[in-house]
């Protein structure tokens, strides 16, 4: 997509939302990520946004733990794994796209897709003033996430939920592994962490089943304390927690 950008052609943008958003998926970029980046032109989308650099993973089970690195000797020292606010990041990806005088980024909220003799033509959409439009394409892509209802048009998708992520963020939390992301093998299910600013650590927890604990009746305040909690390596200064 990107190089279809660069390469001259006329690309429309339409987004649903163009605020940050506020998301837990897509926060721990990979070093191959960030090399793709690189590779793109994009990796100032990483910059200024207080992202952390990544060098590996530290594994906890059953009171023991190690730490694993990534093989980057044979990199420049700037390339390793990059974890952030992932609304921060998507703001930066959009402002990159928007400086493109071939791009064209608005809001709205797509409709349905446009087709002909079995081929996408294009969408039908509205803008954020309550317009009804259309735009036709050569090529449309569908990229609005797995609950998108536009799916639905194109195949018969079977979505199963085993489990759900609970994301936290902690505040002033010292892990003990400096820039590394931490997985505890716990019991049902993994605990993730690993930072996402300079002063701020996502905590990810796989809680499984279908049905996610309450926050209203304190159910998850529960489940967090009793079955997560008693798991969890000691994190030093965690003043404030939100879920």
């Amino acid at each position: 997509m990107w190089y279809n950008m660069q390469d001259g052609r006329r690309v429309q943008v339409i987004e649903r939302d163009l605020s940050e958003p506020d998301r837990i998926v897509g926060e721990l970029l990979q070093p191959g990520g960030y090399l793709k980046l690189i590779e793109l032109g994009l990796e100032d989308c990483v910059e200024e946004i207080d992202a952390q650099q990544v060098f590996g993973y530290a594994l906890f089970k059953d009171g023991k733990h190690t730490q694993l690195s990534y093989p980057l000797e044979k990199f420049h020292s700037d390339v390793s794994g990059r974890s952030f606010h992932n609304g921060r990041f998507i703001q930066r990806m959009r402002e990159k796209s928007a400086s493109l005088p071939n791009v064209h980024l608005e809001q709205g909220t797509v409709t349905s897709l446009l087709e002909e003799k079995g081929i996408i033509r294009g969408v039908q959409y509205k803008t954020k003033d309550g317009r009804e439009l259309t735009a036709f394409a050569s090529l449309t892509i569908v990229c609005d996430g797995c609950f998108s209802n536009l799916r639905r048009s194109l195949c018969n998708p079977k979505v199963d939920i085993p489990s759900s992520f609970v994301g936290l963020v902690l505040e002033n939390c010292h892990l003990p592994y400096s820039n590394h992301g931490h997985v505890i093998l716990a019991d049902p299910s993994p605990i993730l962490f690993y930072p996402i600013s300079s002063t701020e650590t996502r905590c990810l927890v796989d809680v499984p089943g279908q049905k996610v604990p309450s926050i209203a009746n304190g159910e998850m305040a529960n489940y967090l304390k009793t079955i997560v909690a008693p798991q969890v390596f000691h994190c030093s200064h965690v003043y404030t927690i939100s879920i």
